[in-house]
């Protein structure tokens, strides 16, 4: 493991531990609840009562719903580890992608109701079974909820790092309310172009978003950091998902990385996608397929000509150092 990105686990303790004992994590919570009366949490502003019957786009209001949880095997080898990575699937979503591959729990929203109480022993149980984190999948419309749990799970004797697992379409007010309780942030810049981020997620404003969203991020962490095990414990993993046809717009994006973010990002090329969700009824027949290994090999080319060096993802490619 390279010196530059080594933590040493005895020294570490997550960053929200600080704040649970000053009572800042408290207050934090407290702030981010009174918002959901009139929610401005996401970028998509509804201004809907949460607290009452008007939940705005992403359709979940005071309690958070809970897809599923568990050690997951599918993440990144920073993240799994031995044990997994402790995985809390959070129901709805704030930006919706017509080719979501979560499509039953983003989008129909299957899950189960939680309290802060019964979220925070969601944590301690993944932390029991011996988890490396707690990984929140599709957070961003839940920030308040998790920061009550966390109060909680502090208090009860919660020490795994947080992991951040966001589509990068998060408001400044919500990363601000983060600062300090967040470990692992790992964004997906999905698009880079307006009109494509329209067609796809409804959100013609989501490049310039997630660009202020992801340097925010970097600011609050940095570059990711390990430990003897080559698990993470701080610092931004950037997720990027290869589409067909480069629609992604995938060279620009690995640029803006390199030049404008950090070359010591940690970018993880995601050869996964297929069609899902609503494509095939959408008629999007430009997206309506796999990637080609050749697109993913551009994708690869453009992140190292870029400069960026800790790349994982495509195919076969060694783990970066």
């Amino acid at each position: 493991m390279t010196q530059k990105y080594f933590l040493e686990r005895d020294r570490f303790q997550p960053a929200y531990a600080k704040l649970w004992k000053s009572g800042e994590l408290k207050r934090r919570a407290e702030s981010a609840l009174a918002v959901l009366s009139d929610c401005f949490l996401c970028p998509r502003a509804c201004h809907a009562d949460r607290l009452g019957k008007d939940l705005g786009t992403c359709q979940i209001g005071r309690t958070v719903r809970v897809s599923s949880y568990g050690p997951h095997f599918g993440e990144e080898d920073c993240l799994r580890g031995r044990y997994g990575s402790g995985t809390v699937f959070f129901a709805r979503c704030n930006l919706l992608c017509v080719f979501c591959q979560n499509y039953e729990v983003s989008w129909r929203g299957e899950g189960s109701l939680e309290t802060a109480e019964e979220l925070a022993a969601i944590f301690l149980e993944l932390q029991r079974r011996s988890c490396h984190n707690i990984n929140l999948v599709t957070p961003s419309h839940v920030v308040p909820q998790v920061l009550e749990a966390l109060v909680v799970a502090a208090e009860q004797g919660l020490r795994l790092p947080i992991v951040y697992n966001t589509s990068a379409y998060d408001s400044l007010e919500a990363l601000q309310l983060l600062d300090g309780v967040v470990d692992i942030y790992m964004p997906d810049f999905k698009y880079w172009h307006a009109d494509v981020a329209r067609r796809y997620s409804k959100a013609a404003d989501y490049p310039e978003v997630a660009r202020r969203a992801i340097r925010e991020m970097h600011r609050q962490v940095g570059p990711l950091m390990f430990d003897e095990q080559g698990l993470a414990l701080r610092g931004v993993l950037l997720r990027h998902l290869v589409m067909p046809d480069s629609l992604a717009g995938t060279p620009h994006i690995m640029r803006w990385i390199a030049e404008e973010l950090d070359r010591d990002t940690y970018v993880n090329l995601m050869s996964q996608y297929h069609p899902a969700g609503q494509v095939s009824g959408m008629l999007c027949a430009e997206i309506n397929r796999t990637v080609a290994r050749r697109e993913i090999d551009q994708a690869y080319s453009a992140a190292v000509a870029c400069g960026l060096h800790r790349i994982e993802g495509g195919f076969a490619r060694p783990r970066p150092r």
